[in-house]
């Protein structure tokens, strides 16, 4: 019996969410649909921060 495991996606595709949303929000008319979706690029981007936090390195200084 093979079980599916939820992989979760890697901070460079969570990075790359971010950005696309972001480019796409800003190519958008000011409204309300604008203003959902510059929310929607900064969560994705608060989240690959947060990735970058949970699955850091013990011990060795951040890459900067």
């Amino acid at each position: 019996m093979v079980h599916d495991k939820k992989v979760s996606s890697p901070k460079i595709d969570l990075e790359a969410e971010a950005l696309i949303a972001l480019e796409q929000a800003r190519n958008m008319k000011p409204g309300v649909e604008r203003t959902e979706a510059m929310k929607r690029a900064g969560i994705l981007r608060n989240a690959a921060d947060l990735q970058g936090l949970f699955f850091a390195k013990r011990g060795r200084p951040a890459k900067s």
